[in-house]
Parts: structure tokens; sequence; C-alpha cells
């Protein structure tokens, strides 16, 4: 499913317009990330947990050359599904 699928189905199931409901699930990702930004996790009880996880540096090798590299360290973004929606998917 794609973004435009998501809004095609959140529209019809909370009986709104697709354009209310691009507004509104981009609404979602921009809090989400602003969240995350400052460090904070988001908890949706029984669907997940968005957080920022932090990677550390650690040795690579370039594809190209094969030379050694070091994979600098980054903060990635992560979720973690709930309860509720593992039995869902299972």
């Amino acid at each position: 499913m794609n973004k435009s699928q998501l809004i095609d189905a959140i529209a019809e199931k909370a009986d709104l317009t697709k354009a209310d409901a691009a507004r509104a699930l981009d609404a979602f990702i921009d809090t989400v990330t602003e969240a995350l930004n400052k460090g904070d996790n988001v908890t949706l009880i029984g669907f997940g947990t968005f957080t920022v996880k932090e990677r550390q540096e650690r040795q690579g090798r370039n594809p190209r050359t094969g030379e050694p590299m070091t994979i600098k360290a980054a903060k990635i973004p992560a979720f973690k599904a709930g309860k509720t929606l593992k039995d869902a998917v299972q």
C-alpha cells in the first residue's frame, strides 16, 4: 500500500474527503517526525512505539574498492509493533 492508497482507505473508513484524509495523515507524519527530532518517543497503545535509536560508529568496506572505511555514527528512526498489532497480523 502506498501513501495515496492509504489516504483513500482513511477517507473511506473515517468518512472524510480525500483532501481531509491527506491533511490528517500529513499532520500525523509531521507530528511524529517533530517528536522524534526532539528525542521523544511516540507510543500508540496497541499499535506500537516510534523511537530514535543511536547507531555507533563502525568499520565497513567500500563496495567498489573493497577498502576499509569508517561508517559514521547515526540516529535512526525505529518502530516496535505493539501486541494488538502483532496479534492482528498473525
